[in-house]
């Protein structure tokens, strides 16, 4: 009988010892998202997990009961020295560490299928459990919720796109990676810069050649400037042109004020909401003088996100930044060359 009763309480404390990793390794708010998807799993150990000091003492205050009940039982059938030896043994691979690899394994199926009986436990030893979880509340306070820096769900994405059993696919994790990165960029690190804007002046004349010159640069909102590139004054938008009666001044079809003038600091979250908010897509980067530095449009903001090009059918430099590189390189060698 006493060699029954030895088995059961080691059944027991490997039960108790296996719930208390199994329970604890799962995060509260990584339950209340499943229940939310409608994982009844979930549902069923939240039902228990949702007090965490009560469910902590029940478990921690049956596991240590059993392991002392267990000692006693095996003084009765061997001597001090083995019966020690022989709990220890027992407690360490079948109450700890085979339960335990066993239900850190399996935590969501497990947990809910033994949720109903961690209730009774909490039933039983809640006279004791209770006023010792209302200490702990009191003093430690509720969980701190687990919270994962922007670097730290990056990182989870794209070891969640290596595993097989994700359903999380390469662009998808290209495009979430750049969601959670471009709002620390600012304006100046995706603008066009000033050397490769095509901007119109003000006072030009739309005739037959300028046309064609438009048409061969392909976009679709064009810069306007009065005297200098430095002084915008509004946008032109190419679509305006469809059936413009010739030599028709470009002062008369443009759109004063259809662009924002921001710093190059300005981070792309807060510039994407004017652009949004204005119904705006474009806008003038300015130093503290007033000088132009460059333009950013809304396309260059879902580019950051999408970390990918949107070129369409009359895009001719698919990389603007790059042309700048290269044209700045070209000045300062020939610059090199004619001094020495």
């Amino acid at each position: 009988m006493n060699y029954v009763i030895v088995i059961f309480l080691v059944s027991l404390s490997g039960l108790f010892s296996g719930l208390t990793i199994c329970l604890f390794s799962i995060d509260k708010n990584e339950l209340k998202r499943k229940i939310s998807l409608g994982n009844k799993e979930a549902k069923k150990i939240y039902s228990v997990r949702k007090n965490g000091n009560l469910l902590l003492s029940t478990l921690l205050l049956g596991n240590v009961a059993v392991n002392s009940a267990l000692a006693i039982f095996l003084g009765d059938i061997a001597s001090g020295i083995i019966a020690g030896l022989v709990a220890t043994g027992l407690i360490v691979v079948f109450g700890e560490i085979l339960p335990q690899a066993i239900f850190i394994r399996y935590a969501m199926s497990i947990g809910a299928k033994t949720s109903w009986l961690v209730k009774i436990f909490i039933f039983i030893l809640y006279p004791f459990c209770w006023p010792i979880s209302l200490i702990l509340d009191k003093m430690l306070g509720k969980e701190i919720p687990t919270v994962y820096s922007k670097k730290e769900l990056m990182k989870i994405v794209e070891e969640q796109e290596n595993f097989k059993e994700s359903d999380i696919d390469a662009d998808e994790e290209r495009i979430v990676k750049g969601a959670l990165s471009y709002s620390n960029k600012t304006a100046e690190q995706i603008m066009t810069p000033r050397t490769v804007v095509f901007a119109l002046e003000i006072d030009e004349i739309l005739n037959k050649k300028l046309l064609n010159k438009i048409k061969k640069q392909g976009f679709t909102r064009i810069p306007i400037y009065q005297d200098s590139i430095d002084n915008t004054m509004g946008i032109l938008y190419t679509k305006d042109l469809i059936n413009i009666k010739p030599n028709t001044k470009i002062a008369s079809v443009y759109h004063k004020e259809k662009a924002l003038t921001i710093s190059e600091q300005i981070k792309l979250d807060k510039l994407l909401n004017m652009f949004i908010k204005s119904k705006i897509h474009l806008a003038f980067v300015k130093d503290q003088y007033h000088r132009l530095e460059g333009i950013v449009t809304l396309e260059d903001i879902l580019e950051e996100i999408l970390k990918q090009e949107i070129v369409d059918e009359t895009d001719k430099v698919f990389d603007l930044q790059k042309k700048a590189k290269s044209l700045t390189k070209h000045t300062q060698k020939i610059l090199h060359t004619k001094k020495y």
